[in-house]
């Protein structure tokens, strides 16, 4: 396995396929999954000529199952030492969900002519839970609610929340994918649950509003509007307006795994913002 240790010790696995000399993609992806949730989109691009990379998050998947570090600083600090291990240059770094967090805050950071473009697909940005300066965010007993069930039967929560509001298989004639429901849960209890419990507070309470307005490279802000994970109204279009360089594309009634329900529309659309 292709693997990278950072300073701290942690052991990151991560996928590479294509030529080296070609425009490379980073996937990254969302909370408690995998880099196999991007393999779709990581063979269409790579059937396109591009170099593709994604990495398991430390706790998820085969890396490391550490004891600490699962906050967004850590993710990005662990980001930033990956691409400088594999030097990755004007490199298009696409997050869903947790890992659209973990975009926005490596490119606030990353060094000069490392990142070309971004997108944030169904990304947790700015910030999801609710407080007096975002009144519109979800309240924190929702969050508690998930670390509750997590910690009470976690096999059980993974089978839950692909097969209804994560893929939004719980509408009226939702076509269902039991294959993706199955895989989800395997890539769930692939990894850690302490580094999953904790990563519940990273997604929701961190604040990406300063990282947002950092950020000068194009950004595409990708969302759907029946998004039942991270709702629509206080993540999207918010995101979009703190960019200097953002451009928001709204799915009218597709689900928060849109790139997975809908691949043939996702990913072209992805392809053309890079491309454009």
């Amino acid at each position: 396995m292709a693997t990278v240790t950072t300073k701290d010790g942690t052991v990151l696995f991560y996928k590479d396929w294509g030529p080296r000399d070609a425009q490379p993609v980073m996937f990254h992806h969302g909370w408690p999954l995998s880099a196999d949730d991007w393999d779709h989109q990581m063979l269409y691009f790579l059937a396109r000529g591009h170099r593709v990379i994604a990495h398991d998050r430390r706790g998820h998947g085969r890396s490391s199952q550490t004891s600490g570090g699962h906050d967004m600083d850590t993710y990005a600090a662990d980001v930033a030492e990956l691409t400088a291990a594999l030097d990755l240059r004007d490199a298009w770094h696409v997050g869903h969900s947790t890992g659209g967090g973990e975009v926005a805050r490596y490119v606030a950071r990353a060094e000069p002519g490392r990142v070309a473009k971004a997108a944030l697909v169904g990304a947790v940005p700015p910030v999801m839970v609710r407080s007096d300066a975002n009144p519109g965010g979800l309240p924190l007993s929702v969050f508690d609610g998930f670390r509750a069930q997590l910690a009470a039967n976690r096999a059980q929560f993974y089978i839950d929340v692909p097969s209804g509001p994560f893929y939004g298989f719980n509408r009226p004639g939702a076509k269902v994918s039991q294959g993706l429901i199955d895989n989800w849960w395997r890539q769930g209890m692939m990894g850690a649950a302490n580094a999953q419990y904790e990563c519940i507070k990273a997604f929701s309470e961190t604040d990406f509003t300063e990282d947002l307005g950092k950020i000068g490279v194009p950004v595409l802000v990708a969302h759907g509007t029946d998004d039942q994970i991270v709702p629509y109204d206080d993540s999207g279009p918010l995101s979009a307006e703190l960019l200097s360089n953002g451009t928001l594309k709204s799915y009218e009634g597709y689900p928060h795994g849109m790139p997975w329900t809908h691949p043939e529309v996702i990913d072209p659309d992805l392809l053309a913002f890079f491309q454009g």
